[in-house]
């Protein structure tokens, strides 16, 4: 973990106002996933989009399962900042744990589902992952591993949600050929 706290500490040299604002800003939007909800919802009411809307809500869905119901509770690991007290937190102090970053893994959930649609607009939702995930390390609320294991299961998530949707699809053509056959 030593490695982690030299980093942490490391970008806390790099605090200027205008970062603080952008970073405080830029995690704002991880908060409970509320923006990426907001978008999947969004989505839904479009025939256009419904499909991504969809594959970002189930995306979703399995990042919260993983993460905050099972990782979380299970590996309960403390926080860089409940650990090392003396630096100035610039939001909340946060009540969960720190294993994996819930706001990397709702992020890069979303982003690999949108990529799995659409590549342009899956590019940048995943420049705006990194910088939810870097802001976490910025604010000094996750360890770099957490941020690291946010990425792979929010990838694997959005993958998952991907594949879940392609199953469904097949199952509700598969029904749809029989009845016509009939």
């Amino acid at each position: 973990m030593s490695w982690e706290f030299t980093l942490l500490d490391a970008l806390q040299c790099i605090h200027t106002p205008v970062l603080d604002k952008l970073m405080v800003s830029v995690t704002f939007l991880g908060d409970a996933g509320w923006f990426w909800i907001a978008l999947g919802v969004l989505l839904l009411f479009t025939k256009k989009y419904r499909k991504t809307g969809i594959l970002i809500l189930t995306a979703l869905c399995f990042s919260a399962l993983f993460a905050n119901l099972m990782l979380k509770p299970l590996v309960a690991r403390e926080r860089p900042c409940w650990i090392n007290e003396s630096v100035h937190l610039l939001v909340a102090m946060p009540k969960d744990y720190s294993f994996p970053s819930g706001h990397t893994q709702a992020s890069f959930a979303s982003a690999t589902a949108i990529f799995h649609v659409n590549k342009k607009a899956g590019v940048c939702a995943f420049i705006l992952a990194v910088l939810i995930a870097f802001s976490r390390l910025y604010l000094y609320v996750h360890f770099p591993t957490d941020v690291l294991a946010g990425i792979g299961i929010g990838v694997i998530c959005g993958l998952l949600a991907g594949v879940v949707y392609q199953e469904v699809l097949k199952r509700k053509i598969k029904i749809k050929t029989e009845k016509e056959r009939k």
